[in-house]
Formats: structure tokens, C-alpha cells, sequence
């Protein structure tokens, strides 16, 4: 079998990006890690994050991964420095990936980013968007509510629009605002929703895309890209209850086909 990349997430979040990856890079085995058992880690300190982080990098290094895909914004904002420092493989986020994309679609300069607490309080994605372009507006909301309605398979329906409508006045007040980020993983789930109560002005962004792109340009450049099985095996981890995670990686993947997948769970206690 060819070298898997690794994808890790604090929870489901992180099959969004799969998705993608799986799309874009058919040939590419995949293993996915999501710390359903730990999440949500918006709330968490940045030291919290950071051991969580390490833990599950160490648990995918066992299985020989050729390449990190941090599918998770906190753990990026919190850790990918040092995990670009200290790992002998490639490692991406999904931060600069949104922030590119929002870039590319914004025609007045006026940004919205929603995440969780962690990732807006750390301003990684002001700082990521003022990098590319300097003159950028940036409106931050953190959306403690999303995540935890996602991890217990609430995706769509009145419940989850009236948590999105009442989450989103603060940041749907700023009029000129006309590209929205999901600052997080796990909000594409909620991406109908979401777009219905921003209405049809605004672009909602998702890093998904971008992240998947950034991941193909990484592999070439490395000289690691998979060219010969046309449907390989991908693995999915859970630290927590599996019927649930099941359940939602059913309703992400129902339209799909990309090979032989299996899905355990994962014991982070003693790697």
C-alpha cells in the first residue's frame, strides 16, 4: 500500500475537507482522525490543544503517513508552526487556504470569519487575510453553539436554523460585509443554512476547496504523489462514540465512491 496522508480534526469537521481531498486526489489513500471524544476544542486553552494536537499526530505517524492535512482551524491557529518545525513530513492548515479563497471572491474588501473561540480569539485568520491583502476589512464571530449541534448529527432543520439565525445577528449587522468564512470545519455541514440566513449577497466561504488544492501543489512539489490505484483504501479513526460518527460520515458520503473504507476507534491514552 502507498504511504496514506493524514487528516486530523477535534471532531466530524474534518470529513468536509475529506471530502474534497478524496475528489481532487482519487489515487491519494487517506487517514482520518477526528477527537470526537474531546470535542469541541474552541473552548480549550491553547496548551489543551496544542497535548490533543500532538496526540493525535502521534497516532497517525504510527501508521507511516507521507503527509498532515490539519483539518482543523483551532489546531491550526494553535499548532501548525511548530508542527511545520518539528516534522520531518509536509504539514498544511486550512486557515491560509480560506483566507485565499476569500480573497479571490470578496469585491469590496469587507471579510466575515466565523469560528469557534479559540480560533477568532487567536486573530489567525486577520492576520492570514492581511498577509495577502493589506487593506482588508475583517468582522470576527465566535459560534460556541455550532459545533456541539453538529458532533450530535443536527445539520439541517428548525432547530439548526434558529441556532444559526440567532448566532449570526452580530456579524449580519455589518451591511458592507459581502464574503462570509466558515472559520471552521465543522460549519460546512451547516452551509445551507447558514447561506439562507445570510442571504444571497453574501458568499460563504469554505476552506474544503482550497485546502484540497494546497495538498495536491504540496504533493507534487515533495515529488509524494500516489499514481497508481485508481480506488485505495482509507481508513477513519474516532476517539469517541462511533454510531454517531458513522451516521454523520454516512450522510457526508452518501453520493460518493472512492474506494474501500473502513471506520474504528481510536485510543489516544497511551501514544
Amino acid at each position: 500500500m502507498e504511504q496514506p496522508i493524514g487528516v486530523i480534526d477535534s471532531g466530524v469537521g474534518g470529513l468536509t475537507v475529506v471530502h474534497e481531498l478524496m475528489r481532487q486526489l482519487p489515487k491519494e489513500p487517506l487517514i482520518y482522525l477526528g477527537d470526537t471524544e474531546r470535542c469541541p476544542y474552541g473552548p480549550r486553552t491553547k496548551e489543551e490543544v496544542k497535548q490533543f494536537t500532538w496526540e493525535m499526530v502521534r497516532f497517525l505517524l504510527k501508521k507511516n503517513i507521507k503527509m498532515l492535512v490539519i483539518a482543523c482551524n483551532t489546531a491550526t491557529a494553535f499548532t501548525i508552526e511548530e508542527l511545520q518545525e518539528k516534522l520531518d513530513i509536509p504539514v498544511i492548515g486550512v486557515i491560509k487556504p480560506g483566507a485565499r479563497a476569500a480573497i479571490k471572491s470578496t469585491e469590496n474588501n469587507y471579510i466575515g470569519v466565523i469560528g469557534t473561540e479559540g480560533t477568532v480569539q487567536s486573530g489567525a485568520y486577520s492576520y492570514a487575510l492581511r498577509q495577502i491583502k493589506s487593506d482588508i476589512e475583517v468582522i470576527s464571530l465566535a459560534c460556541p453553539a455550532f459545533v456541539p449541534m453538529v458532533e450530535k448529527g443536527i445539520l439541517d432543520g428548525p432547530e439548526a436554523k434558529q441556532v444559526v439565525e440567532t448566532t449570526l445577528v452580530p456579524i449580519l449587522e455589518h451591511d458592507q460585509m459581502d464574503t462570509l468564512i466558515l472559520g471552521c470545519t465543522h460549519y460546512p455541514l451547516l452551509k445551507d443554512t447558514i447561506q439562507a440566513v445570510a442571504g444571497e449577497k453574501i458568499t460563504v466561504i469554505s476552506s474544503s476547496e482550497e485546502t484540497a488544492r494546497e495538498t495536491s501543489t504540496t504533493l507534487d512539489i515533495h515529488q509524494i504523489a500516489n499514481g497508481d490505484d485508481p480506488m485505495p483504501p482509507h481508513e477513519f479513526y474516532a476517539t469517541g462514540d462511533l454510531n454517531i460518527f458513522i451516521e454523520i460520515t454516512q450522510k457526508i458520503f452518501k453520493d460518493s465512491n472512492f474506494g474501500v473504507l473502513t471506520i474504528k476507534h481510536a485510543d489516544l491514552r497511551h501514544v
